[in-house]
C-alpha cells in the first residue's frame, strides 16, 4: 500500500468513527441492555440534541401534545409551578391557548417519508444483515461468513434478484475500502463524515447492534463471524450505487446540529420542555413533600431492636413495591443495593451453554464463576433429567427442519400439537401447574459450591478458553462484603440476612429479557446474589471482616434469594441454613407469602387470593401481551436511608439506593453510586422516556406485528430494521391509554451538599448529564443543614428549595387547570 492510500484508508476510518459517534449500541435482545438511544448526543443541550437527533432519525423528542394535555386536565402539572415556569422564559399566554399552539405546530411536522430507491436499499440490505448475523436460529446459514460480511455478500449478491447486476463479483471492488473509496470519491472528504452518518442512520437498529457487537472482545460471534461498520457502509453504498439510490442523501443544507434556523433559535427552549420541565418540577415537589426530614443520623431513627431478617433489593422499581409489604408483615429491614450486588462477574450456569456477563455494560467483568453442584448425588440426578429433555429438543427440532421428515412428522405429530396449543391457549394456568409439578421431581440446582467462588479450586484447564480469573481471592471476597456493608450503612446485622436477585417469568415473548435485571446486563440476578451470600458465609471472610471492625454477629446467616417480578413470589436458596435458624425460616416463608399477595392485589387491583392467581396467570399464558410491567412509570432515583421514604407508597416509580452518610466521611460510597447506579438508571429513564415519546423512532411498536430474528432481536412485518426499544405494550394500557409517564430522572440525595458538590466537579460526564438535561434534576437533601433541600442550577451551583418558593410567589396570578380533572390512569 502507497503512502497514498494509507492515508486515504486513514481519513475513512476517521470518518466512520465520526459518523458512528451519534449512533446508539443495541444489544441482543436475549441480554437487552436499556440504554438512552440519544446516548451519542448526551454532550449537547438535551433542546438541541432531540432537534438535532429529529433531523437524523425522524423521531420526536418530547410527549404528544394529546398527552400534555392530559397531564395537565388530571392535575399532574401543578397549575402553580406550569405558571412559574412560562413566567421564567417570558411567557405570559395561558395554558389552554399554548396547548393549542403544540397541536397545531404536530399538525405542521415534516413526515417526509425517504424515496423508493433508498427504501429499497434499506430492505436488500436488512435481508443479508438478518442472514449474516444470525446467532443460531437459521437451519440453512448464509455462507462463507467467516470471511466478513462485505466478502459474504459479494458471494450471494450475484444470486439475488432483487439487485440488478452484477452478474459477476469481479465487477465490484475486492474490499470493503475499496467499495467505500470508490463511493466517497467524487465527495469533498469534509463531506465524507456526514454522508456515512446518514447512511448509518438510515438502519439504526441494525447499525447501532454491529457497533455494540464490534466493541465486545468477548463476543464469540463476533470473532467467528467479523462485520464491521466499514463492512455495512461498504455494502450500502454499493447497494446505493446498483439500485440509483443517492449517496449523499441528506444535502439539505441542514447545520450540524440538526436545526435550520439561526443560532439564537437553537438556544432558545422549545415550548414542549417548558411544559415538560413544569410537569417534572410538579413531580418532584410531590416527592419531596413525603420525604421524612426528621431523618437527620439514620443510625438514630431506629428503636434499637434487632430485626428479625434483613432483605437486599436490587434498586429496580419493582423492588419498592414488594419491599413496603415485606416491612408491613413483620420486623423486617429493607435495603437496596444494585442488582449485581457489586460482583463484576461473568456468569457459567450450571446447564448454560455459554457464559452471560452478570453486571451492567459500563462496568467490565472480573471474575468467571461457574455453578458447581454442591450435592453430587442431586447433580447426577438432574443432569439424567436435564439430558433426556435436551435430546428430546434435539430429536424434535431435526424432525420439524429436515427436508425428508418434515412433513411426516406434522402428519403424526399434529394431533398431539394441536392438543398441547388448545389446552396452552384456553387453560394457561393448568399448564403452568403441571410444569411446576414437573420441576418439583427434579433436583433443584439453586446452591452453589463454595468452590465456585474460590480461585484456588480452579485447576489449569479451566482457564484454557477464556481471559477472566476464575473464582475470587480472599482479598477480593473480604472487598466485595466490605463493599456491599459500607454502601448500604450497616451497623448491625439481623439472624437472617436475604440477598435477593430478580427476574422475570412470561411465556412467549421475546422481550423477556428486558424484564430481568438491569443491573445484570437483562439476565437474572440470582447468581450474583448466591455469590455474594457464599462470600459473606466464608468463616474466613467473616474473620476478616471482624477485624476491620463489622460487628458480624456469630449467629447472622446469610442467604439469596430471587424475586419474581411478575408473580412477586421470593424463592429462598436456603439449602445451607442450618437447623438452629429453620423456625426463623419458616416464619420468614410465612410472612414472603403474605408481602406477595399483598403485593399482587396492589398491582392487578384483585383481592389478593385472586390477584395471586391472576399473576401466575399472566406469566404462564403465551398469549399475554403485559405480564407485568417491568420498570416502566420510573421517574425517580432516591439515594439515602430507607427511613426516608419509609411508610411512604411511592407507587413503584422510584429507585431505591440505600446509603447513611454518616459512615462514608470521605464520600467514596457515593461517589460509587452517583458514577454507577445512578448513570444506568438515567439509560433505563431516557430508553423508557423516547419509547414512549415516539415509539416508531426508538421503541419497536406492538409486538402483535413483530417477528423475531436471528436471535438477535425483533423486526416489525418480515423484514427492515432491527428494532430497537421497547414494545407499545411495555408502555401503554390500550391503544389509547398511557402507563408511563414519559417524564425524565428526578434524583434525590440524602447527603452534605460539599460532598456531592465535590462528586460532580471530579466527574464532568455526570455533570454533563445534568447541565445538559439529561438527568431532569437534582435534590440534595442536607443532613447538616437540618435536611434543607437544594436544588442543582449548574456550573456546581445550588438554589435551596426555600427560594424556588419565594420566588414562585413573587409571580402573577396563577394559571389553573380544568376544575374537573380527567383521570389519567
Amino acid at each position: 500500500m502507497t503512502r497514498k492510500e494509507s492515508d486515504h484508508t486513514r481519513r475513512i476510518a476517521e470518518s466512520i468513527d465520526r459518523a458512528a459517534e451519534r449512533i446508539g449500541s443495541v444489544w441482543p435482545l436475549h441480554s437487552f441492555v436499556t440504554a438512552n438511544p440519544l446516548s451519542g448526543f448526551e454532550d449537547e443541550p438535551f433542546h438541541r440534541a432531540v432537534a438535532a437527533a429529529e433531523d437524523l432519525f425522524g423521531g420526536r423528542g418530547y410527549p404528544h401534545p394529546s398527552v400534555f394535555r392530559r397531564a395537565w386536565e388530571s392535575g399532574r402539572i401543578d397549575a402553580d409551578t406550569l405558571r412559574a415556569e412560562l413566567a421564567a422564559h417570558g411567557i405570559d399566554r395561558d395554558p389552554e391557548t399554548l396547548l393549542e399552539e403544540l397541536a397545531d405546530a404536530e399538525a405542521d411536522r415534516d413526515t417526509t417519508d425517504p424515496d423508493e430507491a433508498t427504501e429499497a436499499v434499506d430492505r436488500v440490505l436488512s435481508k443479508w444483515l438478518a442472514a449474516f448475523l444470525d446467532e443460531g436460529r437459521a437451519t440453512w446459514q448464509m455462507p462463507n461468513r467467516e470471511a466478513g460480511f462485505y466478502r459474504a455478500w459479494l458471494v450471494v449478491a450475484p444470486h439475488d434478484g432483487d439487485v440488478p447486476g452484477p452478474a459477476d463479483t469481479d465487477d465490484l471492488p475486492e474490499t470493503a475500502i475499496d467499495a467505500l473509496e470508490s463511493a466517497l470519491g467524487e465527495y469533498p472528504q469534509e463531506r465524507w463524515a456526514d454522508i456515512l452518518e446518514a447512511h448509518l442512520a438510515a438502519l439504526p437498529g441494525w447499525s447501532g447492534f454491529i457497533k455494540q457487537r464490534t466493541g465486545d472482545d468477548t463476543d464469540p460471534w463476533q470473532e467467528q463471524y467479523p462485520i464491521t461498520l466499514a463492512q455495512y457502509l461498504a455494502v450500502r453504498l454499493t447497494l446505493s450505487d446498483l439500485l440509483d439510490a443517492p449517496i449523499d442523501i441528506d444535502a439539505d443544507g441542514t447545520n450540524d446540529d440538526g436545526t435550520n434556523g439561526d443560532a439564537d433559535d437553537a438556544d432558545e427552549v422549545p415550548l414542549p420542555e417548558i411544559w415538560l420541565t413544569a410537569w417534572e418540577k410538579s413531580y418532584r415537589e410531590r416527592l419531596l413533600a413525603g420525604i421524612d426530614d426528621s431523618v437527620i443520623d439514620p443510625a438514630d431513627t431506629g428503636n434499637g431492636d434487632r430485626p428479625s431478617a434483613q432483605f437486599v433489593f436490587c434498586i429496580d422499581t419493582r423492588s419498592e413495591v414488594i419491599r413496603r409489604h415485606i416491612e408491613a408483615h413483620g420486623p423486617y429491614e429493607t435495603h437496596g443495593y444494585a442488582g449485581f450486588f457489586g460482583v463484576p462477574m461473568r456468569h457459567r450456569g450450571y446447564e448454560a451453554a455459554a457464559d452471560t456477563d452478570a453486571c451492567p455494560p459500563i462496568v467490565e467483568p472480573e471474575h468467571r464463576i461457574v455453578d458447581r453442584p454442591a450435592d453430587t448425588e442431586s447433580a447426577a440426578a438432574r443432569d439424567r433429567w436435564t439430558g433426556l429433555a435436551t435430546a428430546a429438543r434435539k430429536h424434535f427440532k431435526t424432525l420439524k427442519s429436515n427436508l425428508v421428515a418434515a412433513f411426516t412428522f406434522v402428519e403424526g405429530a399434529g394431533s398431539a400439537y394441536g392438543s398441547a396449543m388448545a389446552a396452552r391457549t384456553l387453560s394457561p394456568s393448568t399448564i403452568a401447574a403441571l410444569e411446576s409439578a414437573i420441576a418439583e421431581r427434579v433436583p433443584s440446582r439453586h446452591e452453589i459450591a463454595a468452590s465456585a467462588i474460590d480461585s484456588d479450586a480452579y485447576d489449569d484447564h479451566d482457564h484454557a478458553d477464556h481471559d477472566l480469573p476464575q473464582g475470587m481471592t480472599h482479598a477480593e471476597k473480604v472487598e466485595y462484603a466490605r463493599t456491599a456493608f459500607e454502601l448500604m450503612g450497616w451497623t448491625e446485622f439481623a439472624r437472617l440476612v436475604v440477598f435477593a436477585g430478580h427476574a422475570s417469568e412470561t411465556t412467549n415473548n421475546p422481550f423477556d429479557s428486558s424484564l430481568d435485571c438491569g443491573a445484570c446486563a437483562g439476565n437474572p440476578g440470582g447468581p450474583n446474589a448466591r455469590v455474594l451470600a457464599a462470600i459473606c458465609n466464608d468463616p474466613d471472610v467473616r474473620a476478616t471482616l471482624r477485624e476491620r471492625g463489622f460487628d458480624l454477629p456469630e449467629d447472622t446467616v446469610f442467604l439469596a434469594a430471587e424475586h419474581n417480578t411478575t408473580t412477586d413470589e421470593i424463592t429462598l436458596f436456603d439449602d445451607g441454613v442450618p437447623e438452629s435458624h429453620r423456625e426463623d425460616l419458616a416464619s420468614l416463608h410465612e410472612d414472603l407469602a403474605r408481602a406477595r399477595a399483598g403485593a399482587a392485589a396492589e398491582r392487578t387491583g384483585e383481592d389478593e387470593d385472586a390477584a395471586v392467581d391472576e399473576v401466575e396467570r399472566k406469566a404462564a399464558d403465551w398469549a399475554e401481551a403485559r405480564p407485568e410491567w417491568g420498570l416502566a412509570g420510573n421517574a425517580s432515583f432516591v439515594i439515602g436511608p430507607r427511613e426516608l421514604t419509609a411508610d411512604r407508597d411511592l407507587d413503584g416509580r422510584a429507585f431505591l439506593h440505600s446509603y447513611d452518610w454518616s459512615v462514608d466521611p470521605d464520600g467514596d460510597a457515593l461517589e460509587a453510586i452517583v458514577t454507577g447506579p445512578l448513570v444506568v438508571t438515567q439509560w433505563i429513564n431516557n430508553q423508557y422516556y423516547f419509547a414512549t415519546v415516539d415509539n416508531a423512532a426508538y421503541g419497536s411498536g406492538s409486538k402483535v406485528t413483530q417477528n423475531p430474528v436471528g436471535n438477535v432481536g425483533v423486526v416489525q412485518g418480515n423484514g427492515g430494521d432491527l428494532l430497537t426499544g421497547l414494545p407499545l405494550q411495555s408502555l401503554k394500557r390500550d391503544d389509547e391509554r398511557p402507563f408511563h409517564q414519559p417524564l425524565r430522572l428526578t434524583a434525590v440525595i440524602h447527603a452534605p451538599l460539599e460532598r456531592v458538590t465535590e462528586i460532580l466537579r471530579e466527574h464532568e460526564d455526570v455533570r454533563e448529564l445534568l447541565e445538559n438535561g439529561w438527568i431532569g434534576d437534582l435534590t440534595v437533601v442536607d443532613p447538616e443543614q437540618d435536611n434543607e433541600a437544594f436544588h442543582y442550577a449548574g456550573e456546581l451551583e445550588w438554589v435551596a428549595d426555600t427560594e424556588l418558593d419565594i420566588e414562585a410567589t413573587t409571580e402573577s396570578e396563577p394559571a389553573t387547570p380544568p376544575a374537573q380533572p380527567v383521570d389519567d390512569d
